[in-house]
């Protein structure tokens, strides 16, 4: 099948009944360091320590740190992570998809996303779909809302993104609060923002009988990581908000919420901590949201302008879907255009599988033909 298209609308038919989910388990983990240089393990995780308020978010604006991403990294930090672990255990990580948590954010929150579109690159190998973003596409959606006139009085786009940034650097610490000096916690404000460094999770999840593996940015913990590996990570997100002023904003607030949920709700994170700015970038207040909870508040205290239970069974049902139509060799296209309630599929690459799979990841995967070695429940 070269060509084909799933339709969003009509949600409601997606409603009922729960899908059954696995619950996210880190499997794996890898960091960025300032330099943007990739290396195994939690070398750049971080720890949650409380923002002083008020908190001015543009300091240091004029000496960001801000990561050149246009180069198109594909999947391969994923991928070398995911080989870096079955080297450790002798056992081929069994899954349906491979992906980073940002392409399953848009494939979540698509029935009640309809104003943005999204283009993605998949291929499958070894019975196994491999999804990355498609970066021309990235970053022709980046100029555009770079050049984007905003309302008079209201920051820029770049001046706002900074601003996410600067409340992560307030609000985190590189060691443990007990580790750190006074003047550590207190010099925060001073600390140059630079958004190259990240710590990165990997973890096994699913959604009905589709099995994930999934990477993506944490950007804190609340305490530290749990020395039993099967033990549940008390992650944090960190975010920023307009502070909530009319009925209009409560509904722009809850859009966002649905993000905020879709992106920890994918990897585990059981908090978010949101942070509530004036129009000059000042935070005045902060918000401790469980993840879990926020569908349950939208729906019975909010305006209703999304349904997280609709949300997983479209999610099941369009990567169940995807399976049937992505096998064999080449290279597909899965896109949403603006505005629009299908996602079409379409083969752009009739043989190999693009740029999408390093040579690193392919000659290891080679060597494993013919042993008898899986990852019993990924």
């Amino acid at each position: 099948m070269n060509e084909a298209a799933f339709d969003i609308q009509p949600v409601n038919r997606f409603g009922g009944s729960n899908t059954t989910i696995r619950r996210p388990k880190e499997i794996a983990c890898f960091s960025y360091d300032q330099q943007r240089r990739f290396s195994l393990g939690d070398s750049s995780i971080a720890y949650y320590y409380p923002p002083s308020l008020p908190a001015d978010l543009n300091i240091g604006f004029d000496t960001f740190q801000k990561l050149n991403d246009a180069a198109d990294e594909h999947l391969d930090a994923l991928l070398d992570t995911i080989v870096a672990m079955e080297k450790e255990t002798g056992k081929k990580c069994e899954t349906d998809i491979v992906t980073w948590r940002g392409m399953m954010t848009k494939i979540l929150t698509a029935p009640f996303d309809m104003m943005n579109g999204f283009e993605m690159n998949a291929t499958c190998y070894q019975g196994t779909i491999f999804i990355e973003e498609n970066n021309t596409y990235k970053n022709r959606q980046k100029e555009l809302q770079k050049n984007q006139r905003m309302p008079p009085g209201m920051a820029s786009q770049e001046l706002m993104m900074y601003w996410g940034y600067k409340f992560e650097v307030l609000s985190v610490l590189h060691k443990t609060w007990d580790e750190c000096t006074r003047a550590e916690i207190e010099g925060r404000q001073n600390e140059v923002v630079n958004n190259s460094a990240q710590y990165c999770s990997v973890v096994k999840t699913g959604m009905g009988n589709v099995r994930m593996v999934l990477g993506g940015e944490v950007d804190a913990v609340w305490d530290c990581k749990p020395d039993r590996k099967d033990d549940p990570i008390n992650w944090v997100e960190l975010k920023t908000s307009a502070e909530i002023r009319s009925d209009r904003d409560m509904i722009k607030y809850e859009r966002k919420l649905l993000k905020f949920w879709a992106q920890s709700f994918l990897l585990g994170v059981p908090k978010i901590i949101v942070g509530f700015r004036d129009q000059q970038g000042i935070v005045h207040r902060l918000e401790e949201l469980e993840t879990a909870s926020i569908p349950g508040k939208v729906k019975k205290v909010g305006r209703g302008t999304w349904d997280g239970n609709i949300c997983i069974n479209f999610a099941a049902e369009f990567m169940e879907w995807l399976k049937q139509v992505i096998q064999g060799d080449g290279v597909w296209r899965i896109r949403k255009l603006e505005k629009s309630h299908v996602i079409q599929v379409y083969k752009v690459e009739e043989s190999g599988h693009g740029d999408i799979l390093s040579s690193a990841f392919k000659t290891w995967r080679e060597s494993l033909v013919g042993n008898d070695c899986t990852m019993d429940g990924v």
